[in-house]
């Protein structure tokens, strides 16, 4: 259960009424009116019907400048006024959902200082083939985020949020890589550990196991279980790669630098395109019929971008194991 806070003017107030009748919330109540003629109304609304009350009171009162849209979350309600009907595992609204995996799409200083501080410790623990550093740096790395603000972008047939989640994965991965490459030419000795090798080898498990991983972590901010993400941030594996391919660079050694950067390139296809089909099952859409028409064809051509590079990736994927037999 969550409450939805309308603050609207009073002629507002039977529209409101109407939208709640309609909809059988479970109850409503009116604050105090405000100084400006406005009212606040409160609905205690359930989850399965609380994408319809928001779409109808967005439609009704459109996008007025005095009109405030809430959905506040709950704790408890006393007394239990759960429906056996509803859906065992509430599942956010898209307004919800765009609010939690629209700050994954920010380039600000927070997300450039985690990737800073994230990349040392994985090159760190890559290079003294340290598991439990390279995990914790897997955790704290913020590069899962841009990719799902990619997906849930493209999704609703948002350009700028797909602008802006393109351009903080470029940065992120660009400054990751380019950090390794410093630490990778000054490290004294040549980097042989078996945790920084095992990252420049890529075959279809690797590949599945991203599709997996990403399909994983839409499910879990789908159905609101978003403590399944801090496993996603581990199988994914997004950072470790892109350091490796730093390192290797800074110690000129290319064809090994080369797989790295092929297993980033199939996490970072696959996720989006798990993403992309997982929205799609979902049915995340925008609100309006255009929008909504404008939206498929954003995510149909997007899953068809990256079906085609995960094609052109396995076949990248066979070169080294056919040109020895070919020979």
């Amino acid at each position: 259960m969550k409450i939805i806070e309308v603050i609207a003017d009073h002629g507002h107030r039977d529209t409101i009424i109407g939208i709640a009748e309609q909809h059988a919330v479970t109850d409503w109540w009116r604050g105090a009116d405000n100084d400006d003629g406005r009212e606040s109304t409160r609905l205690l609304v359930g989850p399965a019907n609380r994408q319809q009350v928001l779409d109808g009171l967005q439609k009704a009162l459109g996008v007025a400048n005095n009109v405030r849209i809430m959905v506040i979350p709950l704790e408890a309600v006393l007394p239990d006024v759960r429906n056996d009907d509803e859906p065992g595992t509430p599942s956010p609204t898209r307004e919800e959902l765009y609010t939690q995996i629209h700050r994954g799409s920010r380039l600000d200083l927070s997300f450039l200082l985690l990737v800073a501080l994230s990349t040392v410790v994985a090159a760190i623990g890559l290079l003294e083939d340290n598991v439990a550093v390279i995990i914790g740096a897997m955790v704290i790395a913020p590069l899962l985020g841009p990719n799902i603000a990619l997906a849930l972008a493209t999704a609703l047939a948002d350009r700028a949020m797909i602008g802006s989640s393109i351009r903080t994965l470029a940065v992120g991965l660009c400054l990751a890589t380019a950090i390794a490459y410093v630490i990778g030419s000054v490290w004294p000795n040549e980097a042989q550990s078996h945790e920084l090798l095992s990252r420049t080898q890529v075959g279809l498990s690797g590949a599945i196991l991203a599709l997996a991983s990403g399909a994983a972590a839409i499910l879990s901010l789908t159905t609101g279980v978003s403590s399944i993400l801090v496993g996603v941030m581990v199988a994914v594996a997004l950072l470790p790669p892109a350091a490796t391919v730093g390192l290797l660079l800074g110690q000129a050694n290319y064809e090994l630098a080369g797989g790295a950067a092929l297993l980033l390139a199939v996490n970072v296809v696959c996720v989006n395109l798990a993403a992309n089909l997982i929205f799609l099952l979902r049915r995340i859409r925008p609100r309006t019929l255009p929008d909504k028409q404008r939206a498929t064809r954003y995510l149909f051509t997007a899953i068809g971008v990256w079906l085609l590079l995960l094609a052109v990736l396995i076949v990248a994927l066979d070169i080294p194991t056919i040109l020895p037999v070919a020979a």
